[in-house]
């Protein structure tokens, strides 16, 4: 795959050694690449054990072995390729807590979650979780490989003997082990699930504004699940990942505190397209002109073949023409003076015999007299 410097999901990340002065052995790192044409966001946290700063060295080859292996991959199995990375990291490990004494015993514990497009691919060895906010609520998708989980799950101790057992942190599973550990695909959407069931979630689609959360167990040894959803639900991605900190830290800190936060981010704004409008406009005007033509080229074929265009024509009405309705003037005519008549509708007779017709004044007047 290609590494590119922007990933497709909003990030924030916290990591303190808590308040007792224990060094910092968690480790964490959250890669961007691409698949093809499609963004792949790797996160991996992981949190050493051993103690005498070896398992500050186990968590760190474990997280750069696991980002190198799924660097160098084509992203085509997303499972597949972490479970590559997870046997490889092991052997390292063990090979290297081998060579010498000061790293004898060390290990360390894994959370995986490969978000490819929106796709979400998980992966846990040991007690490091990973939760999922959704629509205000919080679910734990891995399972602890503990020997309290073990036992809660057997149904040898209640839920309310988990609290100050002395197994509390004995864990079952982790990398550098004797022989390399199988990494957990199950992804848990509710309690109720089976394993099979948990398993087919893999490469469920995540929703926008979805959050995930990859934490060790100093974090969920002190905060419980009701505060960690109330923290991350009113909070801002990096405001919540302090607030988680400082407030295992405020009851005690016991141990290191990391966290790895990522949000789907909402879709864009769908940009309004100009183009079928334009081109709306463009068949109007074309069909707008069709029409000119046809009618100009109608006209112009009349034209040549003689047939004469219909115009309005005055009408001429005979003289004498019975029935009609015409004006005569009423105002007497002076000497210099303008004509304005005053149409007033009169009914014309018959014509009279000989053709003569009335007028509305004399046509002979007398001579005047001597």
């Amino acid at each position: 795959m290609i590494r590119t410097e922007h990933a497709h999901l909003t990030i924030a990340a916290a990591t303190h050694p808590g308040m007792t002065g224990k060094i910092n052995e968690d480790r964490y790192a959250v890669s961007a690449f691409l698949a093809g044409e499609e963004p792949v966001l790797l996160a991996v946290l992981c949190d050493g054990i051993g103690g005498h700063q070896a398992g500050e060295v186990a968590a760190e080859l474990a997280v750069e072995i696991i980002s190198e292996v799924v660097a160098d991959s084509d992203g085509a199995d997303p499972l597949k390729i972490l479970d590559e990375a997870i046997v490889e990291s092991s052997e390292r490990i063990r090979e290297l807590a081998e060579s010498s004494p000061s790293y004898h015993g060390m290990g360390a514990t894994c959370a995986l979650a490969w978000v490819q497009g929106r796709r979400l691919y998980t992966g846990t060895v040991g007690d490091s979780r990973i939760y999922l906010l959704r629509g205000g609520i919080l679910r734990q998708l891995s399972t602890d490989h503990t020997w309290i989980q073990e036992a809660l799950e057997g149904g040898f101790i209640r839920p309310d003997q988990v609290k100050g057992h002395p197994n509390s942190h004995v864990i079952r599973r982790y990398l550098g082990s004797p022989n390399p550990p199988r990494l957990d695909h199950r992804l848990r959407m509710n309690a109720t699930e089976n394993d099979k069931n948990a398993l087919s979630n893999q490469g469920m689609l995540l929703q926008p504004k979805d959050r995930l959360l990859l934490c060790s167990d100093g974090l969920t040894d002190l905060v419980s699940r009701e505060e960690i959803e109330d923290i991350l639900r009113r909070q801002p991605l990096q405001g919540a990942a302090d607030a988680l900190v400082e407030l295992a830290n405020a009851r005690g800190g016991h141990d290191n505190i990391t966290l790895v936060v990522a949000e789907v981010p909402p879709p864009p704004p769908r940009k309004i397209s100009f183009k079928p409008l334009v081109l709306g406009c463009m068949v109007m005007v074309l069909v707008l002109a069709l029409i000119a033509v046809a009618i100009l080229g109608a006209l112009w074929w009349q034209q040549r073949r003689g047939i004469p265009t219909p115009t309005l024509q005055s009408l001429t009405v005979p003289p004498g023409a019975p029935g009609l309705l015409t004006a005569a003037p009423t105002a007497t005519l002076q000497p210099g003076a303008t004509l304005t008549p005053s149409l007033t509708p009169i009914l014309l007779p018959d014509p009279l015999e000989g053709g003569a017709t009335l007028t509305p004044w004399p046509t002979n007047p007398p001579p005047s007299a001597p």
